[in-house]
């Protein structure tokens, strides 16, 4: 079938992803079929097969995409030299950047286990690029006798998950605004970490 009149790839691409993530996100992988993501965007099922090639690599797209986009952003952070306050800025950083993509943040943590094992390493591997750069922040907290903590690998991931468990509770317009949920949770972070 002919592309739909007034469809064009760069607007229909993008579409596509943000149908499937919120899709996805809403009801997870194994529930969302290409039928119902091309219904949603407005296209005939086949003519989804011009901006990804299965539904497998739609998920690791999605995946990717968002750790690509947050070790990006974590780059080109400017950053403090001193642990504490790399640490802080990190907490800081880390809830700004997932709050706004609670949907990415749902669909890059839960549906892991839907990647083929191929996709998963690469995900997996984008997610550990990030962890380490917490783990750095931690060992040199550490080597400067400023945190103490058992096993720098586990902290990295226990604080990680405390910080992005944060889009399953938190509103915007709830009783705490954001600048005080920061602070909040940086304290938190501190005390985990401290000597």
């Amino acid at each position: 079938m002919a592309r739909k009149q007034g469809s064009h790839s760069d607007i229909t691409g993008p579409k596509v992803q943000q149908t499937a993530l919120r899709l996805i996100a809403q009801h997870g992988f194994a529930a969302v079929s290409m039928r119902q993501i091309a219904a949603e965007v407005g296209v005939q099922a086949g003519a989804l097969y011009n901006y990804t090639s299965d539904k497998q690599t739609l998920l690791f797209d999605l995946m990717r995409d968002h750790m690509v986009a947050l070790l990006a952003a974590w780059e080109a952070e400017a950053k403090p030299d001193d642990p504490v306050a790399r640490l802080d800025h990190f907490t800081r950083f880390h809830i700004r950047f997932h709050l706004p993509r609670a949907d990415q943040v749902f669909v890059a943590y839960m549906e892991l286990r839907n990647l083929t094992p191929e996709n998963f390493a690469k995900v997996e591997a984008l997610r550990r690029q990030y962890e380490d750069r917490l783990e750095d922040i931690l060992r040199d907290g550490t080597a400067a006798g400023v945190f103490a903590m058992q096993d720098s690998r586990v902290t990295t991931r226990a604080l990680i998950a405390m910080l992005t468990g944060l889009i399953n509770w938190y509103r915007s317009d709830g009783r705490i605004e954001t600048a005080r949920i920061e602070a909040i949770y940086g304290d938190l972070v501190r005390k985990a970490v401290a000597v």
